[in-house]
């Protein structure tokens, strides 16, 4: 697999994982009470973090050479 294409999935997890985060930070808010809401807040502050770990990657990496 070429490199633009490797970024290309790489960036489309990072998405996906700010997804998780927002949906996953809403649903405990309102709707969850106490430790397991906490845990679950949690999970998706962690889903924000690597998903910007992974945008920064993908923007500091620069532009990939074209086929």
């Amino acid at each position: 697999m070429s490199d633009p294409l490797m970024n290309m999935w790489i960036s489309f997890i990072g998405l996906f994982l700010m997804f998780i985060s927002v949906v996953t930070a809403i649903f405990s808010r309102e709707k969850l009470k106490g430790v397991v809401q906490k845990i679950v807040l949690t999970f998706s502050f962690l889903c924000l973090v690597v998903s910007g770990l992974i945008v920064a990657y993908i923007v500091l990496g620069g532009p990939t050479a074209s086929l």
